[in-house]
C-alpha cells in the first residue's frame, strides 16, 4: 500500500483551507498533477524541503520527495487568480 494515501493526500493539502472557500484539491487526478509538477521542478534542480537521499545515503527520487514535501507541508498549492490570468491574456 502507498503511504500516504490519495485521501491522507487530498486532507492534507485542505486542511489549512477556511471553511467559505472550495477546497484546493477535490481529486486524486489533482494531487498527481501537483506531485509530479513540483517533482519535474527538482529534476531540473530546484531544492528539495525535504530529505532527498534515504537513511543508507541513497538518491531518492523525486516524485518520492515531491509527495513527502507536500505531506509534510514544506510545498503548497496555491490558487490561481483567473481574473488577473484573463486580463493578462487579453494584453
Amino acid at each position: 500500500m502507498i503511504h500516504p494515501s490519495y485521501v491522507e493526500m487530498i486532507d492534507k493539502i485542505n486542511e489549512d483551507q477556511d471553511r467559505e472557500d472550495a477546497p484546493l484539491v477535490t481529486s486524486r487526478y489533482s494531487v498527481v498533477l501537483a506531485t509530479a509538477r513540483r517533482a519535474r521542478q527538482l529534476v531540473s534542480g530546484a531544492e528539495a524541503f525535504v530529505r532527498d537521499v534515504d537513511k543508507n545515503g541513497k538518491p531518492r527520487k523525486p516524485l518520492s520527495v515531491a509527495v513527502d514535501e507536500f505531506y509534510d507541508d514544506k510545498v503548497h498549492i496555491v490558487r490561481r487568480n483567473t481574473a488577473e490570468e484573463e486580463t493578462e491574456a487579453e494584453e
